[in-house]
């Protein structure tokens, strides 16, 4: 007769036996020898003696005993069994004497399988042990474009100082953010009081994150270890009490859900319906100030700065709309001897009940204030974010510069067009394309010639301009008042000067009005609740008001005409205005967009590619400014959760909605 233990372990196995069949998956083990059957493996290598942590252990190296055990590595042979027998032999060992020898195992995609010691590694899982000693031999396969097996070369350059294989990511770029988080380089060799350090750290917040119902999302502990550490230093989080760090993770919790790609995020297209007239009763019920108190968060100032100038206005025209009920401050980071999380808690000790960030480089910051201070309403300047604690907000502005490409086609003389364009981020390569398709309209045989002012090491504007002979140019957006003369929007070269033309321009003081008195009125909360999604993203455009494109009277009349009947039926969304509707080539001949569709929301702002009529490449990093490569650094940084799905590969969906 089986022991009890053997009963259990019987009966745990066949309800997982049950349920994989159910669910339509191979009920038992899987074999290494069928998995890699067919496939090319590139080497072996031994790893020598390893701890094996039991959950990776997975499946037998060989199909001879596969059938023996379940899925989840319980035994699946009748009580009276030789095979219960021995298995009941090793428990009575294993109580008596330890685990024993070593098993032998491989080691493939970090999840290993068995060669000798299956029964001893069911025993463990059974009795609920966190790891086995092993001899184990790699299995590594060639590279390839699969996101697992991209996220495996990066775990093999991180164990070879680090020697740990017990956590594991979703993400390709996690390892390597896991080492900069932890102050390592890739390679460097952790010390043993640094992998005892780690591994405690890790130890403990996994048992958190099970507890909490971690196994019911779509991440690993380790994804969820990593979010944590992108908020709070390493060195805090190791300083941090267990119930410090677990109330912390029920903070983040809900930003967690949203990694696993649970929710879908929500570009809000278009601002709500109209308030009533008295915006500021229900805010006054609900708090006991009379004033509502809003901060601005900017990096540079207005001197320097035509986008900093460009929100400040917006603030102004607060003051000018709300008077006295709203008050208004603003703080610049490059003007004060601190960093953005002291600006951001002196904002929010000050009593401001919302805080704009007028940064994308802010957002880590916004986020973990948000999260620290959920009755403060924080929203940063960015797209596309899968955060609910905070909303991010920007603008479609390439509708501005689809318009502007219209005119420049009908203005243009000779074919030649100079676009020129700041920094290769988000949003950049929409613009050019935007404007590229917009000439493509009015003009056919245009070509559309890109300067980057940032790129380092090339032909300088002007030289581009004479060799040749560009009259018409779409040149920065932003003015500043410290320069207000130099030349901005799209304007003509002519003997006699710059002869404007347009201009895009950004309507801040539009989008921060709606805003306050979307919060004002209470929409903010219904805003969540008819959505029923909480990351959500303001991603407004022509017909919200917060973008447009301003004519010059030295535009011809036609052209004007022209230009206005667009920009009307833009506002009115017509979709055969959509810039990216339909299709069009890019510069490698490839076929772009959707034959009896557009492009979405996601594939517009990750856009990486430029149009067939635009002459120039997006810039390799090592080829830009200083300023420009931290730019890119930041963004980098700042789409740790969003850039797989901005590349195409599954991730957290964007949506778009009218709100």
């Amino acid at each position: 007769m089986a022991s009890e233990e053997y009963q259990k372990a019987l009966k745990m196995a066949r309800n997982a036996y049950r349920r994989a069949v159910s669910a339509g998956r191979y009920p038992y083990l899987p074999a290494l020898d069928d998995l890699v059957r067919g496939q090319d493996v590139k080497t072996e290598e031994s790893l020598g003696l390893v701890s094996i942590p039991l959950d990776q252990i997975v499946g037998t190296k060989s199909e001879g005993r596969q059938n023996a055990f379940a899925v989840n590595f319980m035994p699946l042979m009748p009580e009276h069994s030789e095979f219960a027998r021995k298995w009941d032999g090793v428990v009575a060992y294993h109580m008596d004497q330890g685990v024993g020898d070593p098993i032998v195992a491989y080691e493939f995609m970090n999840r290993f399988y068995v060669l000798e010691g299956n029964k001893r590694v069911s025993v463990l899982k059974f009795f609920g042990a966190d790891s086995i000693e092993g001899t184990v031999t790699r299995v590594i396969p060639y590279k390839n474009d699969e996101i697992e097996n991209r996220i495996y070369f990066e775990f093999l350059d991180f164990y070879k100082g680090s020697q740990i294989n017990y956590l594991w990511f979703t993400q390709v770029g996690s390892f390597p953010k896991l080492l900069k988080a932890v102050g390592k380089q890739a390679g460097e060799e952790w010390t043993d009081v640094e992998k005892e350090d780690f591994k405690s750290l890790y130890t403990e917040f996994a048992g958190l994150f099970k507890d909490k119902g971690g196994d019911r999302l779509d991440i690993t502990a380790g994804d969820a270890l990593l979010f944590y550490l992108s908020l709070y230093s390493y060195k805090e989080i190791l300083e941090k009490g267990h119930s410090e760090k677990s109330k912390d993770l029920s903070k983040i919790w809900e930003e967690l859900s949203l990694i696993g790609h649970n929710k879908d995020q929500t570009l809000v297209y278009s601002p709500t319906v109209e308030p009533s007239a008295s915006v500021f009763s229900r805010f006054f019920k609900l708090t006991s100030s009379k004033v509502l108190n809003v901060a601005f968060i900017h990096d540079r100032s207005t001197e320097i700065s035509g986008w900093t100038y460009g929100h400040e206005l917006g603030r102004m025209s607060l003051e000018q709309i709300f008077g006295s009920q709203i008050h208004t401050e603003a703080y610049f980071l490059k003007d004060e001897q601190t960093d953005v999380e002291t600006l951001i808690e002196r904002a929010i000790a000050a009593g401001n009940h919302i805080i704009f960030t007028t940064s994308q480089k802010f957002l880590k910051a916004s986020l973990k204030a948000a999260i620290e201070n959920p009755k403060v309403k924080i929203l940063n300047c960015s797209v596309g974010m899968p955060h609910s604690a905070i909303r991010t907000y920007y603008g479609r502005i390439f509708e501005a510069k689809y318009l502007g490409g219209m005119i420049a086609g009908a203005m243009c003389e000779n074919d030649k067009i100079c676009f020129v364009e700041q920094y290769p981020i988000f949003g950049s390569m929409a613009n050019i394309n935007a404007f590229a398709l917009g000439a493509r309209m009015t003009n056919p045989r245009v070509k559309i010639y890109l300067h980057w002012n940032t790129e380092t090491g090339c032909e300088s504007f002007d030289e581009l301009i004479r060799r040749e002979q560009i009259s018409i140019v779409s040149d920065n957006d932003m003015i500043r008042p410290a320069d207000e003369a130099r030349e901005f929007g799209l304007y003509k070269i002519t003997d006699s000067g710059i002869v404007k033309l347009a201009a895009p321009i950004w309507n801040w003081g539009r989008f921060y009005e709606r805003i306050i008195r979307d919060f004002l009125q209470g929409n903010w909360e219904k805003t969540e609740e008819s959505l029923a999604k909480p990351a959500v993203n303001y991603w407004w455009g022509i017909s919200s008001g917060i973008i447009d494109l301003v004519m010059s009277k030295n535009l011809p009349e036609g052209v004007r005409r022209f230009a206005e009947i667009m920009k009307h039926q833009i506002r009115e969304d017509n979709f055969d205005l959509n810039p990216f509707a339909g299709q069009f080539r890019s510069q490698d001949g490839t076929l772009r967009g959707v034959k009896d569709g557009a492009l979405s929301a996601t594939e517009v702002i990750a856009m990486d590619y430029l149009a067939d009529s635009v002459i120039g490449h997006i810039p390799a990093l090592e080829n830009l400014t200083d300023e420009a490569k931290a730019m890119i650094e930041m963004e980098k940084a700042m789409a740790t959760l969003q850039e797989e799905s901005a590349a195409g590969i599954p991730g957290s969906k964007l949506t778009e909605d009218e709100g």
